[in-house]
């Protein structure tokens, strides 16, 4: 398994995440293309943030073999992330149609 493999790995669970958030509390859905598109960056953003503490993918394989724990560390956040961006975003839009 490669880096690139395992940040695609990543960013589908982070969709997972956001997905999953939108089935289980209906308020904070957009829509499977909404929750898709917050997945996707929610995941990469917070793993980009935290990823530094070293659980990055390129750390994950610089031994040249999949480091189980910090795998599991990054597909946390990366769920996490997905999570996070649809709570966040939904906030965001409940306070933008507030203004009006």
């Amino acid at each position: 398994m490669t880096a690139t493999l395992i940040s695609l790995l990543s960013i589908l669970i982070g969709i997972a995440g956001a997905n999953l958030t939108g089935l289980i509390f209906k308020k904070y859905s957009f829509g499977i293309i909404g929750n898709t598109i917050a997945g996707v960056f929610g995941s990469i953003f917070l793993i980009k943030l935290i990823g530094r503490l070293g659980f990055d993918p390129i750390t994950i394989m610089q031994s040249g073999t999949i480091n189980i724990k910090l795998l599991l560390i990054n597909l946390i956040v990366s769920f996490s992330g997905g999570i996070i961006a649809v709570i966040l975003l939904k906030k965001l839009k409940l306070i933008m149609n507030k203004n009006y």
